[in-house]
């Protein structure tokens, strides 16, 4: 899953340890979300959204991937 959330940052002038802050999690999960490595749980990602005034559809894009469950 893609995300912008360095670019709204960026945007907010906002540091990854304030938006943590802000969501309630860890700095070190802000930087493993923002490079991909981890996707946060629907309740993380609503509170990012919510911390930039966006959408949750402004902040993450679904992308398939060869490490998708098949779909049935």
């Amino acid at each position: 899953m893609k995300n912008r959330i360095k670019v709204l940052r960026a945007e907010y002038d906002m540091t990854q340890e304030t938006l943590a802050q802000l969501v309630g999690v860890t700095r070190n999960t802000i930087i493993s979300i923002e490079k991909g490595k981890y996707s946060p749980s629907l309740l993380i990602g609503y509170r990012i959204a919510r911390v930039f005034n966006v959408d949750i559809n402004d902040v993450f894009t679904y992308e398939e991937g060869i490490d998708d469950l098949p779909l049935e």
